[in-house]
């Protein structure tokens, strides 16, 4: 089943807001690219046709996903304000480096949108050496709030006062203050508080200078000595004002996905609960059907980078509203859904509106593999999504050891762009007959609908990634119980018997049976057996036997698995509830039969003929005592053969 996902993501997408500037650098917010490249900027001479001239400034070289707060650096310094045009480029040649303007557009050209046009934003910049900083109402958990904007035209922090600051109480009002930002405007800056706000307050965010150039925040413990604020014309400390209420905050951004989870950035929870995440239709009143996944129970406090299982996997880019709920039972279970609203409603704002937050989720691959058992040669991966087509790759488990290309079992057919359902990917073998196989969604870079990614070492056709990361389902795989085993007539001592050839598709072990295995003596039979084998071939197997022949008889090999894992044969101890054998399609165990001649110390050979000579006390093995008859049958088939 193919189902059409072309508006999963554009080829890229930019956002960048008008702001403040120190003249030489400026902060794209956001940026999508499907393939990797660059952020070009251009100045307002673009919307004159000077499409060259006008690049200002220009990102280093930018991987496939999504990018947040992208700064550039600019080739000559802003002097005035001016209209700046960020353009996201490919890397068409694939050397990272920036071509466009050298090589006069032949290169590195935009990427450009459905109606053929650049993809572009535009916004307003403006030089300034005065700082500032803003802050809106908000609602908290108490451990973290969000700066809404700050420009510093020499870099430093923004530092959160609680209202005693406006008593004078400078450093003891210090509840929390942000990592280092750099020179420049900075959007939605994340502050965890170092002491918590156990009731509503008013804030104050402040401008804060980094006087030492260490990055690091020395205010406090230099008595103001070092990284004091910035202030205006007057002398005054750069503030705004905040009220804060305390409830709860979420705060997520929008990300990459791999379809089957989603990342909330922070949560703030007051009195501990859950973060649910809901679909677009919450906005259409869809209150329990629009939850797509929830948490596990959160305590009370801060929380960074929960990451949410969906119910389902999420095949299209969508907008996703992660949504902060109380946990009303005490249950530590979330019960919104089961309950119809009864139970762990949402955390509200002071104004009683849900505490959420919403984002763009993209989606350009997703794959769902559950594993399978009793494969044979092919494997079905339940589905996979590629915004571009391209192919899905099982790899075996010695990629996780960095093995990228020699992983590689088996790749499916071309798969074009849109969602496909019981994909069958061949596969050469299952290492060990039981292994972590990782399904993995793969790019047709070079457009040739062939796989190319192996032939070329990694070169051509690389994995589909997400925020950076190949996007990897890891599921066990068991191979199908086969087997096989040949054994030839043979001379020897009693003590060994040789086996040609046998081959354990799960690894075991080969058993010599004599031949009172055909009058019932399924355990008594039993002579000897070889060490575990590995899954694979093995030739010439030399089996050392625990009760050796003492005279003519016939050797019955007989594949058995390692039912168990533990590689001990159990099958005798355990009276065959372990470690039995293998069995073919008709349910038959898979064996061969030779005559084995006992030569005596005299060189002279036995003349007497013995099937077993085994003293066993004739127990069975459950169910495989029934297949006594079956040995006999099997055996006898190859005689007459």
């Amino acid at each position: 089943m193919v189902v059409d996902t072309a508006e999963v993501t554009a080829s890229a997408t930019v956002t960048m807001s008008d702001q403040q500037t120190d003249g030489s650098t400026v902060v794209v917010d956001w940026t999508e690219l499907a393939d990797g490249g660059f952020i070009a900027v251009h100045d307002s001479s673009l919307l004159d046709g000077a499409t060259l001239d006008s690049v200002v400034g220009v990102s280093g070289y930018l991987g496939s996903g999504v990018h947040k707060d992208v700064r550039v650096e600019l080739d000559d310094e802003l002097d005035e304000e001016n209209t700046l045009i960020p353009m996201p480029h490919r890397d068409t040649n694939d050397n990272e480096q920036y071509d466009f303007v050298d090589s006069n557009g032949s290169e590195d050209g935009p990427f450009v949108n459905a109606d053929g046009g650049a993809v572009v934003d535009t916004a307003t910049v403006t030089p300034s050496d005065r700082a500032s900083v803003s802050m809106n109402d908000t609602t908290t958990g108490g451990n973290f709030v969000v700066v809404d904007e700050a420009f510093l035209p020499e870099g430093g922090f923004v530092t959160i006062h609680d209202s005693t600051v406006l008593d004078g109480e400078i450093v003891g009002s210090i509840r929390g203050t942000s990592d280092y930002l750099g020179a420049g405007t900075h959007s939605g800056v994340h502050i965890t508080l170092d002491a918590p706000l156990d009731e509503g307050d008013t804030l104050v965010p402040m401008a804060h200078r980094d006087t030492n150039d260490n990055e690091q925040y020395d205010f406090p413990d230099t008595d103001g000595e070092e990284d004091g604020p910035y202030t205006t014309d007057e002398g005054d400390p750069v503030v705004d004002t905040a009220d804060a209420s305390v409830s709860a905050a979420v705060s997520t951004g929008d990300y990459e996905s791999d379809g089957n989870s989603y990342t909330v950035h922070h949560v703030d929870l007051s009195e501990g609960g859950f973060v649910t995440i809901h679909d677009a239709t919450l906005f259409d009143d869809a209150v329990f059907d629009s939850v797509i996944g929830t948490s596990e129970y959160l305590e009370a406090g801060f929380h960074a980078d929960i990451e949410v299982v969906l119910d389902e996997p999420m095949r299209t880019s969508q907008t996703v509203v992660p949504m902060a709920h109380r946990d009303t039972n005490d249950n530590e279970q979330y019960d919104f859904v089961t309950s119809e609203g009864e139970e762990d409603g949402p955390y509200t704002t002071e104004g009683g509106d849900p505490v959420v937050d919403t984002a763009r989720s993209s989606v350009v691959a997703q794959a769902t593999f559950t594993g399978e058992e009793e494969v044979g040669d092919s494997v079905t991966v339940d589905s996979v999504t590629l915004h571009d087509g391209g192919f899905v790759t099982l790899h075996d488990s010695t990629l996780l050891d960095g093995e990228v290309v020699g992983s590689v079992r088996g790749t499916s057919d071309y798969l074009g762009p849109g969602t496909h359902s019981g994909v069958e990917v061949e596969i050469d073998e299952v290492p060990g007959g039981e292994d972590t196989f990782v399904a993995m969604p793969h790019l047709d870079t070079n457009g040739n609908q062939e796989y190319d990614f192996v032939s070329e070492e990694g070169a051509a056709d690389g994995p589909y990634t997400v925020n950076g990361a190949p996007h990897v389902v890891p599921a066990m795989v068991t191979a199908e119980a086969t087997a096989n085993v040949s054994i030839s007539d043979q001379s020897s001592d009693g003590s060994t018997v040789t086996v040609d050839s046998a081959t354990l598709s799960q690894g075991g072990f080969v058993t010599i049976h004599d031949g009172t295995l055909l009058d019932g003596e399924v355990i008594g039979s039993v002579r000897g057996t070889s060490d575990y084998l590995k899954a694979g071939s093995h030739e010439d197997v030399e089996i050392s036997l625990d009760d050796p022949y003492e005279s003519d008889g016939t050797a019955i090999a007989m594949a058995h698995l390692d039912s168990n894992d533990n590689e001990g044969y159990d099958f005798v101890d355990t009276e065959g509830d372990e470690d039995g054998p293998y069995v073919t399609d008709g349910g038959d165990p898979v064996l061969d039969d030779a005559a084995l001649t006992v030569e005596m110390d005299d060189g002279m050979e036995d003349t007497e003929t013995n099937n077993g000579g085994s003293d066993g006390d004739g127990a069975g093995f459950g169910a495989v005592v029934a297949l006594v008859a079956v040995v006999a049958s099997v055996l006898a088939a190859r005689r007459l053969n």
